[in-house]
């Protein structure tokens, strides 16, 4: 049987192919195989993000809000974007951090990583660096990255506390973590959390707030905030249910109102201040 881990990059190839191929890519938070209209992934981008950006970096968009427009990035900050995908969080952090400023994305997905050094280089981009790896084993050093931010993909991951603590590791002392991510709100059916598509579709892998803070506490971060951007109501769950296999009129109302987009921020403290004999009165 397929891993977790193996489903979501074949279905993240897939939908690199078909953007590729001058589609857009099907909905990867909601499953449809049609053109995407998943209540999830649409509509997250201004008209002045997307007219700087090439049109294929916006038809490879499948997250769940826009990090870049809540996180604080500054000139010069050093950025890191998990589960970039075809790279449109990435571009538009490195416009934000200037030339003396990095932006990295790191995606699993082969297809992907081919899309996203396209839109770099259709963007003009020179403050920016694809890698390849998963983001529970993150190949950067430690204390090297001011920002990371991520769009709906801290969901997708099976190991969620240790993709938590790779993002601490590799956070300077002071840095932030800025992500966008659906949030469950109390007890989502059994057969939605079970199901695989659903799970590729950002739902069935979803945390509760209350889960989400624990895990950040745990991993060692502080100043956790947990901010809702969006919350589905019953017709939305109909469309993000529609090709699951699930009962959708018996299910649908089960969830209205329990999936949530959000934006979750958090800080890595700074170092202890010295209180040994030689720095201390």
């Amino acid at each position: 049987m397929a891993t977790i881990t193996e489903i979501v990059r074949d279905k993240y190839a897939e939908a690199a192919q078909r953007v590729t191929s001058g589609e857009k890519a099907t909905c990867g938070c909601g499953t449809g195989t049609a053109a995407c209209c998943d209540p999830i992934t649409s509509n997250l981008y201004d008209a002045n993000q997307a007219s700087a950006l090439p049109d294929t970096a916006l038809k490879a968009s499948l997250g769940c809000g826009n990090p870049t427009a809540l996180a604080t990035l500054h000139p010069g900050d050093t950025v890191l974007d998990l589960g970039s995908g075809g790279g449109i969080d990435v571009l538009l952090s490195a416009r934000r951090v200037g030339p003396t400023g990095k932006a990295y994305g790191l995606d699993m997905t082969d297809q992907m990583l081919a899309l996203a050094e396209e839109n770099g280089r259709k963007a003009g981009a020179t403050n920016v660096e694809f890698l390849k790896g998963q983001i529970e084993e993150i190949p950067l050093p430690a204390a090297s990255v001011d920002v990371i931010i991520s769009n709906c993909v801290l969901n997708l991951s099976a190991d969620k506390d240790r993709v938590l603590g790779e993002a601490f590791r590799v956070l300077r002392p002071g840095g932030r973590l800025a992500v966008s991510d659906v949030v469950v709100r109390g007890e989502i059916p059994a057969d939605v959390r079970r199901s695989m598509e659903l799970w590729v579709g950002c739902v069935a892998g979803a945390l509760s707030e209350d889960e989400y803070r624990s895990k950040l506490e745990t991993a060692g971060f502080t100043g956790i905030e947990v901010e809702t951007t969006r919350v589905y109501d019953v017709e939305d769950a109909r469309a993000f249910l529609s090709e699951s296999g699930l009962d959708v009129d018996a299910i649908a109302p089960l969830v209205n109102g329990r999936v949530t987009s959000a934006f979750v921020r958090a800080t890595k403290p700074t170092a202890a201040a010295c209180c040994g004999p030689t720095c201390c009165s």
